[in-house]
């Protein structure tokens, strides 16, 4: 049962948990959209669309804001609990700092089991979504979009440049339209004093042209008989089909996943696969490249190309010593020279086949390291709401401060070593440079031990001077 201290301490937790989650969700989102702003813009997508877009992103964005805010609410909590000496207090009537830390640590574990949970079964989903989105939205073509003095090919067939642009009536000066040859249209050179856009519907645009003239290239039997035809107009109007700019979905079940689109379950399963596959190779490898204990040899002595190689100037020839013992236990040059040109030709097929098996194992190795990586990750990353707390509380208690500010600025530089060992490790461990656990797990272990010594040092009179500090 907790007691009113306890409670005070977990009520402490709730504001600023809930602030710092929020504004961190807040600059994640903002650094999304600046990151993929121009995927977004002049693709005349639905709003809806982009809504979508944002909601399927914001999951990935909620696993790295819950351990985030649980750091600085910690620091928080604890820094204004040992600030206002409320620890003195504590501590004068024989209670032990860890019971103050024991509530507080269970409520990160019980936010680590959750956040792992939504990491493995919610994220891999939300990922999926977005990257289907991604390239559906990738797949779509530049809306309609003039600029002046600019050539714009977004419609298949035509390149437009338009000297001036009057926004407020959707006019246009000085046109210049090149119409390339389409089934029965011919190649031609359209130039206009002024046009006018105007909608047609949802999937049709046209465009009426003044004062103007077309010249059109019109093909004969044989290319030296194409003759060019010269049309001068007043009106004159172009429809342009916008159907095939429009976005279109795709159901993202169709598309195949990747290792953070998968749950740890299916990645285990596609790892065994190619774990499999690896041992199938193996054994091709060593059927290939596998030899009898002898090999059967035997010269043709009665060859003209022996006769001329064991005799020379009516002398024969004696064998000569080389570097392979085997070589030497023969009594004719030839037949040391066979067995040699042997041995190489055999040495150069293992070489091949050693090097077509090590292509083959390496990118699977690759594949089965990326997918223990993803796994890793989504354990070792909601494991911070707990890690963070052994390092939070007893920094929060030794600053003695419990400011917002002191507390952003102490999560920024533990934030920013955390990620970066994840980054890093991450990295290390796809290029088979280190194990996918250490990758993952070097940094919690690390802090683990620092948050471990921290605690004792404010729970008890344990100092780590005194590992190598002389006792008298």
């Amino acid at each position: 049962m907790l007691n009113k201290v306890q409670l005070n301490l977990l009520k402490q937790h709730v504001g600023p948990f809930l602030f710092c989650f929020f504004v961190l969700m807040f600059l994640l989102l903002m650094q999304f959209l600046m990151l993929h702003v121009d995927k977004l813009v002049g693709k005349g997508l639905p709003i809806l669309v982009v809504i979508e877009l944002i909601l399927s992103n914001l999951a990935y964005m909620v696993v790295l804001a819950v351990p985030m805010a649980m750091l600085v609410s910690t620091l928080i909590a604890f820094g204004k609990f040992s600030e206002w000496n409320e620890l003195n207090a504590v501590r004068a009537a024989g209670i032990n700092p860890i019971r103050l830390i024991m509530p507080v640590l269970t409520i990160s574990a019980i936010l680590f089991v959750g956040t792992a949970y939504f990491s493995n079964y919610i994220l891999p989903e939300a990922n999926h979504k977005a990257r289907s989105l991604f390239i559906d939205i990738r797949m779509a073509k530049p809306g309609f979009d003039l600029e002046e003095n600019t050539f714009y090919e977004g419609i298949d067939g035509y390149t437009f440049l338009v000297k001036n642009i009057d926004t407020d009536s959707d006019t246009l000066r000085e046109i210049t339209i090149f119409q390339e040859p389409v089934e029965e249209r011919y190649r031609a050179f359209i130039r206009a004093d002024k046009g006018v856009l105007q909608s047609e519907g949802e999937q049709t645009l046209s465009l009426y042209l003044n004062n103007g003239s077309i010249l059109r290239s019109i093909p004969g039997e044989r290319r030296s008989e194409e003759t060019m035809e010269r049309t001068d107009f007043t009106r004159y109007r172009l429809s342009f089909d916008l159907s095939e700019l429009a976005f279109s979905r795709t159901n993202p079940e169709d598309r195949s996943r990747t290792g953070r689109t998968m749950t740890a379950e299916a990645m285990k399963a596609v790892t065994d696969s190619v774990r499999r596959e690896v041992n199938n190779e193996f054994e091709k490898f060593t059927e290939r490249t596998e030899q009898p204990e002898t090999i059967p040899f035997k010269v043709d002595r009665s060859s003209s190309v022996y006769r001329r190689s064991v005799t020379f100037e009516n002398e024969e020839l004696q064998p000569f010593d080389t570097s392979f013992k085997a070589a030497n236990l023969l009594d004719h040059p030839q037949e040391q020279i066979s067995v040699i040109n042997l041995a190489v030709n055999s040495l150069n097929r293992y070489r091949a086949d050693y090097e077509s098996y090590k292509t083959n194992i390496s990118w699977r190795e690759t594949r089965i390291d990326e997918f223990w990586v993803e796994i890793h990750k989504k354990l070792s990353i909601p494991f911070a709401c707990m890690l963070f707390v052994l390092i939070g509380a007893p920094i929060g208690i030794l600053t003695r401060n419990g400011n917002l500010g002191v507390a952003a600025l102490i999560s920024a530089v533990i934030l920013t070593l955390y990620f970066m060992a994840i980054i890093q490790g991450e990295k290390l461990a796809d290029k088979g440079v280190i194990s996918p656990f250490a990758g993952m797990w070097a940094i919690n272990f690390t802090y683990l031990v620092i948050g471990f010594f921290l605690t004792l040092h404010v729970c008890s009179s344990f100092r780590i001077t005194n590992l190598w500090g002389n006792n008298d």
